[in-house]
């Protein structure tokens, strides 16, 4: 795949049930890796996901930022409560995109300002 290349289709990526200090960095590292390959919009589907704590909650601010300098889109699905806690707890369920479903991630319209013709 050339750098002008993307796949037409969101990437989805399933996370483990449990995301900290041990899996954080792995997390991370596919959810960039993605960009990387082109892709122009990443889910992260947290649906298994029982626990994550601050090592992963960094990962994803990393992987939103790395996302924004490609012109890419990173969503997150997270319907457990305990993860969203997380996130409500640090006001980054304000700054990151969240779906409650992975159905309403991949339907979702581009984010505002998003340029859908290079992702």
């Amino acid at each position: 795949m050339t750098d002008l290349e993307q796949p037409a289709a969101p990437v989805v990526i399933r996370l483990p049930a449990k995301i900290d200090l041990i899996s954080a960095e792995r997390v991370g590292e596919q959810l960039c890796s993605a960009f990387t390959l082109g892709a122009a919009i990443v889910i992260a589907d947290l649906t298994s996901t029982l626990f994550c704590d601050s090592a992963g909650i960094r990962q994803f601010v990393l992987a939103h930022n790395y996302a924004n300098a490609y012109g890419a889109q990173l969503r997150f699905v997270m319907p457990e409560r305990n993860v969203l806690r997380v996130l409500a707890m640090t006001g980054l369920d304000q700054f990151l995109s969240v779906y409650p479903s992975l159905d309403e991630a991949l339907s979702a319209a581009p984010a505002p300002g998003a340029d859908t013709a290079t992702g």
